[in-house]
């Protein structure tokens, strides 16, 4: 079974940063990774997703703030969070694509407070 290992989770003051990491076995050819979060009672939503080649994806509500990269020779997708909100608070999820294949992450608790 393939394990997606994520890490860098915690807790912040409104207006600090947190970087998340996740990988994948390098044995296994991914191509897009990506970030999604989920609430409590909300539905997951993607954050911030990369193609193997580097073209990137984010939601509104992080554009400017959040910035996502790739190691393609670790297999490694980051995430860095800057100027966190409240509203970022949320249970970060990795996602990782090798052809018609979902795998996911564990999932890290971020959490913002004032």
């Amino acid at each position: 079974q393939v394990q997606l290992v994520e890490s860098g989770g915690g807790s912040v003051q409104a207006g600090g940063s947190l970087r998340l990491s996740c990988a994948a076995p390098v044995s296994i050819y991914i191509n897009a990774m990506g970030w999604y979060r989920q609430a409590p009672g909300e539905q997951r939503e993607l954050v911030a997703a990369i193609t193997r080649g580097g073209s990137t994806n984010y939601a509104d509500s992080v554009k400017g703030r959040f910035t996502i990269s790739r190691d393609n020779a670790k297999n490694t997708v980051y995430l860095q969070m800057n100027s966190l909100k409240l509203e970022d608070t949320s249970v970060y999820y990795c996602n990782a694509i090798s052809g018609s294949t979902n795998y996911w992450g564990q999932g890290t608790q971020v959490t913002v407070s004032s």
